[in-house]
């Protein structure tokens, strides 16, 4: 499946920015997930035809990084650190419930493809464990209680945009400390928010 004529404007956008072709290998990696949901074999040999790499070079950067997912996600992808400080306040409970709600084991997604779990190591938000994420959108202070509410709301109202602060507001507990600029953006699939790679709510 070739991609669309915006997705090979920014990749060349995002080429530009480097002195090499093959430095822009993730980001173009990103630009493939927008483009199919997930990293398929056609979209890293594009990624691939871009750099100047060879398939198997980029598959291995793939590979590599947990966020570059080669298989079908759902809709939203719920990442629950389990990592030693939120592992110490419950972490292990809120993968249980997320489970549970979802109807899935860790790794798997729902029937419907709504929803994906997971568990993550370290998200950087020690001091507001346990730590969730969804589609990248970090929520802290998360509960057995609130995680089952953030599932069962995903998969009811289907948002069409993931926002970190509205996660927060609705589900969320303690925070490591308040962001300094709100991001309005927020996330519109399974891969982390980047503007210039078409993966925010906004207007790019």
């Amino acid at each position: 499946m070739s991609w669309s004529p915006e997705a090979f404007e920014r990749a060349e956008a995002l080429i530009a920015r480097y002195p090499q072709r093959r430095s822009a290998v993730m980001p173009l990696l990103y630009i493939a997930m927008r483009e199919d949901g997930y990293l398929t074999e056609d979209g890293m040999r594009q990624v691939a035809e871009l750099t100047g790499l060879t398939p198997m070079q980029v598959d291995s950067v793939a590979s590599f990084y947990g966020m570059f997912k080669k298989v079908p996600q759902g809709r939203y992808l719920v990442s629950v650190c389990t990592s030693i400080s939120c592992m110490l306040l419950g972490a292990d409970a809120v993968v249980s419930s997320a489970e549970g709600e979802a109807g899935v084991p860790a790794g798997e997604t729902d029937a419907e493809g709504i929803v994906t779990v997971e568990h993550v190591e370290c998200i950087g938000a020690c001091g507001g464990a346990p730590a969730v994420q969804v589609n990248y959108e970090l929520v802290e202070g998360v509960t057995q209680e609130s995680v089952v509410e953030m599932v069962r709301w995903l998969r009811e109202t289907k948002p069409d945009v993931v926002r970190a602060d509205e996660l927060q507001e609705r589900f969320g507990g303690t925070r490591s400390f308040d962001p300094g600029i709100l991001d309005a953006q927020g996330a519109v699939g399974p891969y982390p928010a980047f503007d210039p790679y078409g993966t925010t709510g906004g207007d790019s």
